[in-house]
């Protein structure tokens, strides 16, 4: 029954993620609520270390969540079945794309879809806010002034054009060093 779950679930965030990657998020947040093969702060820490290794988050997080769930098979089934949807839409379109590139009824589909993914990373981006800065003890929520500075310092250094040109490593590593310092 897990291997159906796990099929399930994760063949839905293929198919519902238009757009991959930090799309995935919002999806993969939920199953945080429904599930316990991963928590908010696991997911947290899946998303960094998916931005610094090979592979798109949401396949790391299928992985991470069908070994917890099932073991290796559970890893198998659930990447499996996030990449599925992909894989037929991919085929259906490049069938059929071609013959209607030009229709007005698929340039509007293209055209709603791009603001839709956009505002689904928007969300993830805002919940990947929340699970960083924010935290609660005993009931009360209280604000990690400290990750809320380097996260404003990062954001602004990355609006200094020069900055921009930075290969993702050396930013990676700038804040890994940077959790290392003000963490111990």
């Amino acid at each position: 029954m897990i291997y159906l779950t796990l099929a399930f679930e994760f063949f839905k965030i293929g198919l519902f993620s238009i757009g991959g990657g930090m799309a995935t998020l919002p999806f993969l947040m939920d199953l945080t609520t429904k599930y316990d093969w991963y928590t908010a702060s696991e997911l947290a820490n899946m998303v960094a270390i998916s931005e610094s290794t090979p592979g798109p988050v949401g396949i790391n997080m299928a992985t991470y969540a069908g070994y917890n769930a099932a073991g290796v098979p559970g890893a198998i089934v659930a990447t499996l079945s996030l990449t599925a949807p992909a894989l037929i839409i991919i085929v259906l379109i490049a069938k059929f794309l071609e013959n209607f590139s030009e229709n007005p009824t698929v340039k509007a589909v293209f055209y709603g879809i791009r603001p839709t993914v956009a505002a689904l990373i928007g969300y993830a981006v805002w919940e990947l806010l929340k699970i960083a800065i924010v935290y609660t003890t005993g009931g009360v929520t209280h604000v990690d002034y400290t990750s809320a500075v380097i996260c404003l310092g990062a954001f602004l250094l990355l609006q200094v054009k020069q900055l921009k040109k930075l290969h993702p490593l050396v930013w990676i590593a700038a804040g890994a060093v940077i959790g290392i310092l003000f963490k111990m």
